[in-house]
């Protein structure tokens, strides 16, 4: 049987019937230079790491970081002339689109988790984000507690809804979850009060609050539910990819790059509206910077 199969699935891939069997088997440096082309992905709305600008190009903190893994890449193959295109990807698809070979690396704003690992690989964490809520000023929202019997809005594709359960506070209560395709959709139904709350990473909520129209109206509230690590999201178990992009970005952090470019993004105006999140280095970011490790949270 075990023979069998096997048979069936090199068959299969020599007539190109199994998508991701490039980049697994011969390595995503050998599609790239095979193919003369490196696939990004990137987010459309979160800001200030992957997001489109007035217009339409992906920016941001990670596209940045990014920007530099594809010229050490370059660099690695001899391609200086290496053809960079952009795929846009969501918390559903993204995993998908690394599995089955569409995207190479993904540059957005994606937690490195243990679960996560049993599908995909990811680099040292360049930032490090506390899991709270965002919620309108006028809602009567502070805590969990506050929840019970209400709509709480999460980005479809992510590891928010659930942390709302294991928090101590949260096992007694009762909240009606609700799903929205992106984070830009997803703070729409609070802003116009389909939803209590957004449970979502702090510097996303920070970035969707200071995009909006009217800033002022929202606040983020409650006690971390988890602190997460974002890495940049490539192949499982594709060593020599991820030993480039590892390199690339220990090297931004050793040096001040890397503080260059968080300063650039999450402490100076930025676009499309020139706001400035003002959103200070974490401790547990500058101990990040300082110990580069691609730990998973649990």
């Amino acid at each position: 049987m075990h023979k069998s199969l096997t048979v069936i699935a090199l068959c299969l891939s020599a007539a190109g019937m199994v998508a991701p069997a490039h980049a697994q088997s011969s390595g995503t440096l050998q599609k790239i230079k095979d193919t003369g082309t490196i696939t990004v992905g990137h987010r459309e709305s979160s800001v200030p790491f992957s997001y489109l600008d007035a217009n339409q190009k992906p920016v941001g903190y990670a596209m940045d970081l990014c920007a530099k893994v594809v010229d050490a890449v370059k660099t690695e193959l001899k391609m200086p002339n290496l053809q960079v295109k952009y795929q846009p990807v969501t918390s559903q698809n993204r995993i998908p689109l690394m599995q089955n070979g569409t995207i190479d690396l993904e540059c957005g704003s994606t937690t490195n988790s243990v679960a996560r690992q049993q599908q995909v690989g990811f680099s040292v964490a360049y930032f490090i984000t506390s899991v709270r809520m965002g919620v309108r000023k006028d809602s009567g929202i502070n805590d969990i507690g506050d929840l019970d019997g209400k709509p709480v809005v999460t980005t479809t594709g992510t590891t928010s809804d659930q942390l709302i359960k294991e928090n101590e506070k949260g096992r007694t209560i009762n909240v009606k979850n609700i799903y929205g395709k992106d984070h830009a959709d997803s703070f729409l139904m609070v802003e116009s009060g389909r939803a209590a709350a957004f449970v979502m990473d702090d510097i996303l909520l920070a970035g969707l609050i200071a995009s909006s129209k009217n800033p002022s109206a929202f606040e983020i509230v409650g006690p971390s539910l988890r602190d997460e690590p974002y890495g940049v999201m490539v192949r499982k178990d594709d060593a020599p990819f991820k030993a480039i992009v590892d390199k690339t970005l220990v090297g931004l952090m050793k040096s001040s790059e890397a503080e260059k470019l968080y300063d650039k993004w999450f402490m100076k105006p930025i676009p499309p509206r020139n706001v400035n999140l003002n959103f200070p280095m974490s401790p547990a970011l500058k101990a990040a910077f300082e110990n580069p490790t691609d730990k998973g949270v649990e």
